[in-house]
């Protein structure tokens, strides 16, 4: 009896990806790291105030719509998180999703869902994307070392070096949000004090604004009135993140000196950080000039799924 024919899995190649946010859990699932047409994507709310075990069920409620949608298992699926896994006790930590740190979610995860897992930071994984996909890819192509930043509500930052995410010996590489800036920024729930973050995220963009005016404006209508140039009040605060941006972001090209650094998050949307933002750093770096490409990313909010499923490439 002749043998069958075998045929080659549908799914095989296939990179799956997951973004842990903190009111959705968001799935992907693309055709290749070579040809990364969407193949799925579709998202289950969080529902964290239901805790931590609740979070695992709603993952493994969205891998199962994953699976019946594509009719394919995944070999390994990669997860961008709010936090980082703690390498020596495999436990997460620095999440704002509060319920999940100290639990050994990558453990957890791969457990419930019964094929190995990665995890990445949000930050990390924004970088990958961008790198593997967006505006690097398209743009600066040969660039081997890839920094990313996002600046909005928190400040983060990731490290991509030859197309590979970088974690670190201790998980925090690329955790440029909590290194000093400013004193002026107070105390960070870190416990330090006058961190990048309580300088120059939105909130505290916004704070800033408050504390010289008394009015509590959000960060876009601070950004009109200072292009619109009727409030000197918003210019004032615009200047002074410009400032601040310069003496934060040199210190990274001082020490790591990247190809590319690409800018996300709502804070990344202000148009001046790309010239006068740029010329502030200029002026801090030690070099007499500043050749590092400083942009804005091709992806939007879809980059840290999209990162979490290139880390299943990035793990071969």
């Amino acid at each position: 009896m002749a043998k069958k024919k075998q045929h080659p899995d549908p799914g095989a190649g296939n990179l799956w990806g997951i973004d842990l946010g903190g009111t959705k859990i968001e799935g992907v699932v693309l055709r290749s790291a070579q040809d990364p047409e969407v193949l799925f994507r579709d998202r289950v709310p969080t529902e964290a105030d239901q805790g931590y075990e609740h979070i695992l069920e709603q993952i493994h409620k969205l891998v199962e719509m994953m699976k019946a949608a594509l009719g394919t298992v995944p070999t390994m699926i990669g997860f961008a998180t709010p936090g980082t896994v703690d390498p020596r006790r495999g436990t997460m930590k620095n999440c704002n999703t509060v319920v999940m740190n100290g639990k050994p979610m990558q453990a957890d995860i791969a457990r419930v869902l019964g094929v190995p897992v990665r995890l990445a930071n949000d930050a990390n994984c924004f970088a990958l994307a961008e790198t593997r996909w967006g505006i690097v890819k398209q743009e600066y192509p040969d660039a081997r070392i890839v920094f990313g930043v996002i600046i909005g509500t928190g400040v983060g930052g990731g490290v991509v070096i030859d197309g590979r995410s970088i974690a670190g010996l201790q998980g925090i590489g690329g955790e440029w949000g909590h290194n000093f800036l400013d004193e002026s920024g107070g105390p960070c729930y870190c416990g330090k004090s006058g961190c990048v973050e309580r300088v120059i995220s939105g909130p505290m963009l916004q704070q800033y604004y408050f504390k010289e005016t008394g009015n509590n404006k959000p960060l876009k209508d601070i950004v009109a009135l200072a292009e619109s140039k009727v409030d000197p009040t918003a210019q004032k605060t615009m200047i002074r993140l410009v400032h601040f941006f310069g003496k934060a972001m040199s210190v990274i090209i001082n020490i790591l000196d990247p190809d590319v650094i690409v800018i996300g998050g709502g804070v990344g949307n202000i148009a001046l950080l790309y010239d006068r933002g740029r010329d502030a750093v200029k002026q801090n770096v030690f070099n007499d000039r500043l050749d590092t490409p400083i942009v804005r990313p091709m992806l939007g909010d879809s980059a840290g799924v999209f990162g979490a499923a290139f880390l299943v490439d990035d793990a071969v």
